[in-house]
């Protein structure tokens, strides 16, 4: 469309400079695309977030299918939700991201109107609840981001932290009302009807959503002044993935993802594992109450981690959240009996976790461009995908060899934050300020 930037194909690194800055639309504008972007994101976080609340409903319906088997269908969703991301965001890239949410939008709708209303075992959920609807969330969650990046080249960080927050503020908006309507109507006309509304409000968001020219600048902005060290090029996808950064920042994502996602699929069997699976909180479920905390703590998260590294630097933040979110999912394993501390405990797990994908898209765009934002981020995000599998249907899989405890996996999941802390400040940083540094002296040179 006219509004939307278009793609061209990429210059050599050699090749490439800074692009002569356009000052227009203005601040107005770019603040109602975030603003968009939040609503969706609103929407799009109960796919992910509330899935817990149906598997009880799920297990009740397939009495004879063991919950590994159930907990698969959130692993088939995280993994379609992340993989065929690269190449959504090579085409939002190319064409805009109009066409490919648009597209999203029915997708998500589909999934959840179809597993809600015809899906007759677990295969069928598979397909619908996982396949359809995590494909869908994956290209809008893509878009998105890669649009906030390119609005926001002066905030990165706390753009992506807004953005991210809106995913994280419809766990804490939704949980609830979600809970209340399957209790009174189940859990697949719950499904459908919850389907049907996000899909249809995601379709007419997509309708105003479009992304900057790609040459447009924020007014008054001077990269040069930014604490953050950003490049000047735009890699394309093929040159990132000859960059060693690309590749610590998937390991990142791979290990801080474990423990979240293991949370978010297994919260209402976890809950069983501790012993207060039965407890509420002013007459709330405890899993719904929990759910609806963690999300209020994932979305403050987002916001003030993504702040913070515009002033900290990305990779500084990392250690120092990453270490946080370490000692929260050990703690997890010392409160079986406690609803308090329970209800506690998770929300600070969330505070850790929620933080994830704003510091790694910002990182993204510093490290390789925003003009291929989408497609970059969207190889980066497949680390997600990897550990949906170890996250969903593993960690319940080891759940049960210890007899349906889950102090295990959690022992595990810490391990791997104190490693991702490490990897950041000792691995991520000194590479990647070299590399910034390499490409600075070769731009002076060049002009």
């Amino acid at each position: 469309m006219a509004e939307e930037a278009t793609d061209q194909v990429a210059l050599p690194l050699e090749q490439a400079g800074v692009v002569p800055a356009v000052q227009t639309p203005g601040d107005r504008q770019r603040w109602g695309m975030l603003a968009a972007g939040v609503v969706v994101m609103i929407l799009l976080s109960n796919y992910q977030y509330c899935f817990t609340l149906f598997t009880p409903g799920m297990k009740a319906q397939f009495s004879g299918v063991p919950y590994s088997a159930i907990a698969l269908i959130f692993s088939i969703f995280v993994l379609f939700e992340t993989w065929p991301v690269p190449l959504a965001g090579a085409l939002i890239d190319r064409f805009g991201i109009r066409q490919l949410m648009l597209a999203g939008s029915v997708l998500v709708g589909a999934g959840w109107i179809g597993g809600g209303l015809t899906a007759t075992s677990v295969f069928q959920l598979y397909i619908w609840y996982g396949l359809i609807a995590g494909l869908g969330c994956g290209i809008i969650y893509v878009a998105v981001v890669g649009n906030a990046i390119r609005w926001f080249p002066d905030k990165r960080g706390l753009a992506a932290g807004i953005t991210a927050a809106g995913f994280g503020g419809g766990s804490a908006l939704t949980p609830i009302p979600i809970s209340l309507t399957i209790q009174s109507i189940g859990w697949g006309n719950a499904m459908a009807l919850w389907g049907a509304v996000q899909g249809a409000v995601i379709f007419l968001l997509a309708l105003y959503l479009h992304a900057p020219e790609a040459a447009w600048r924020p007014a008054g902005w001077d990269p040069a002044t930014t604490r953050v060290v950003q490049t000047s090029i735009d890699y394309t996808w093929s040159q990132t993935l000859r960059m060693p950064e690309f590749y610590l920042l998937y390991v990142i994502h791979f290990l801080i993802s474990l423990g979240g996602l293991m949370t978010l699929g297994n919260l209402s069997e976890i809950a069983r594992s501790l012993h207060v699976e039965n407890s509420t909180i002013f007459g709330i479920s405890i899993v719904a109450f929990a759910a609806t905390a963690n999300g209020i703590s994932s979305t403050i998260s987002r916001v003030i981690w993504g702040s913070v590294s515009d002033q900290a630097g990305r990779e500084n933040t990392m250690m120092i959240v990453f270490l946080v979110e370490a000692a929260c999912i050990f703690a997890v394993t010392q409160i079986a009996g406690s609803p308090v501390l329970f209800v506690v405990i998770f929300p600070l797990v969330f505070f850790g976790y929620g933080q994830l994908n704003t510091l790694l898209s910002a990182t993204t765009g510093d490290l390789f461009g925003s003009r291929y934002a989408s497609t970059n981020f969207g190889m980066v995000y497949t680390g997600k995908g990897a550990a949906a599998f170890f996250s969903g249907w593993g960690a319940a899989a080891v759940a049960a060899a210890f007899a349906g405890s889950f102090v295990a996996p959690y022992y595990i999941a810490a391990a791997c934050d104190v490693l991702a802390a490490a990897l950041a400040f000792f691995a991520l940083k000194p590479i990647a300020r070299n590399t910034l540094a390499n490409a600075a002296r070769r731009e002076a040179i060049g002009h």
